[in-house]
């Protein structure tokens, strides 16, 4: 049986036709390549549908709402102080702005151009910075701490790459905590109702998910990795895994973003966060 398709964003792509959304192959080349186009086309929509969520200078890590100031996952606030931080997939940068207010040095890059630009309007002296996370344009040992919520990893078709250019620009004993997808949610519709709770598909199936143009060239792709790959990755980068964070549904949050909602929240994770250091 084919594993059922779901198009995982609902929205108007501009004056272009909506892409089919497929499951296939797509190199490191073409995911980023589809994905830079993909947030400068959308990161106006992103931010005016999450920014309230997201707040100009909050670090949440995922829909759940999980915020650091109470997840303390970087360490301690008051050991954030003079620390230099690399935030990979900084969107608006909303993260590093709170960094930045507990007395860190964050440093925020994005792949999007134009989410950077959104990083600009709101303000603040964080530096910014447009790169591939597989090719950080820093020296060795730069940060002391690295973090990414929701950013570049469940994007990346060699997420090992990722983690190594973070291994080599972080100092030793410091530490890198990334946020993604969680790997259950492949199995099942992407769909916050009671539809979204019955498996649809193979977890084992690390087909990447692709919405594709009419001449089948990517303009989105997000990359599945089960829970032993992620954990695979991390050690194969040299990082050693101190914690794996999943953060549960507050009773709080009535909101519906994408899939994630208190339906689903409260029965199957929606993120799972790793906590990593760099001995």
């Amino acid at each position: 049986m084919e594993p059922i398709i779901q198009d995982r964003h609902d929205r108007e792509d501009f004056a272009l036709p909506e892409p089919e959304a497929t499951r296939r192959d797509a190199d490191v080349t073409e995911s980023v390549r589809a994905n830079r186009g993909w947030w400068d086309r959308n990161a106006d929509d992103y931010q005016v549908e999450h920014g309230t969520f997201l707040g100009d200078d909050r670090f949440v890590w995922g829909p759940e709402g999980l915020d650091e100031v109470e997840a303390e996952l970087l360490g301690p606030p008051e050991e954030l102080k003079g620390k230099d931080v690399l935030e990979i997939g900084a969107g608006a940068a909303q993260c590093s702005r709170w960094l930045s207010g507990r007395g860190a040095r964050p440093v925020a890059l994005d792949l999007s151009h134009r989410q950077l630009q959104h990083a600009l309007r709101i303000g603040g002296a964080i530096p910014l910075v447009q790169a591939d996370a597989g090719a950080l344009p820093f020296a060795d040992a730069s940060f002391d701490l690295a973090c990414s919520a929701y950013g570049a990893l469940p994007f990346v078709a060699d997420p090992v790459r990722v983690l190594k250019e973070v291994h080599r620009v972080l100092r030793p004993g410091g530490r890198f905590v990334f946020s993604v997808t969680h790997p259950i949610r492949w199995a099942f519709p992407d769909e916050p109702g009671p539809e979204g709770l019955s498996v649809s598909a193979s977890y084992f199936d690390r087909t990447p998910y692709v919405e594709q143009d009419e001449k089948g060239r990517a303009v989105y792709v997000e990359h599945h990795r089960t829970v032993g790959d992620r954990v695979r990755d991390v050690v194969a980068a040299g990082f050693r895994l101190v914690d794996l964070v999943e953060p549960e549904w507050p009773a709080w949050n009535t909101s519906e973003w994408g899939g994630w909602s208190p339906l689903r929240g409260n029965l199957i994770p929606g993120t799972a966060i790793f906590v990593c250091v760099r001995d």
